[in-house]
């Protein structure tokens, strides 16, 4: 099992072929000024034939009740995503022929062979203040506006947070 933080979560993932691919030493050092710039999902996770893809997003207020991140228009958010995966995708493709850390050039290798690409967006929402009072995104909007943007690359996005439970992902969160 191999435990990555992402601010206040703990991913546990149970395989071990998982990397956060936006601390790459070839994403920061070569690849994240090209083209004017480009952007990364947080985790790129290896498990059988798929490789997902992960940008994690957390919107809950810190300790003191100061907001961490101003909450975006919901399709601003999808945008922001798919822009990631986007990139992320250019990104391993160069990785695979340029990176000079041999670990990094072989798990993009590794993710360019998978036979899928899944998309993850796990966001975290400030609680509800009252029972009918609805979170401020729309998980199903978001996850209907990224399988839009990312037919392409998958048609059927998921939108989690740490309660949801979805029965094919090699992770948990806490």
């Amino acid at each position: 099992m191999t435990l990555i933080r992402a601010g206040r979560l703990q991913f546990a993932f149970q395989t071990g072929c998982v990397t956060q691919y936006d601390r790459w030493a070839f994403y920061r050092r070569q690849f994240q000024g090209a083209a004017g710039g480009s952007k990364a999902v947080d985790f790129l996770c290896l498990d059988g034939n798929i490789a997902w893809l992960i940008e994690v997003t957390d919107y809950r207020p810190r300790a003191g009740g100061q907001e961490q991140y101003a909450m975006p228009k919901p399709s601003d958010l999808a945008a922001e995503v798919a822009e990631k995966v986007r990139d992320t995708l250019a990104g391993l493709a160069a990785a695979r022929k340029n990176a000079n850390d041999g670990n990094e050039k072989e798990m993009a290798r590794k993710s360019i062979q998978k036979a899928r690409w899944r998309v993850i967006l796990h966001l975290e929402q400030p609680r509800a203040q009252t029972p009918r009072r609805k979170m401020a995104i729309d998980p199903r909007s978001i996850a209907s506006e990224l399988g839009r943007l990312l037919k392409a690359i998958d048609p059927h996005p998921k939108v989690m947070d740490r309660r949801s439970r979805h029965p094919v992902v090699p992770w948990t969160v806490r």
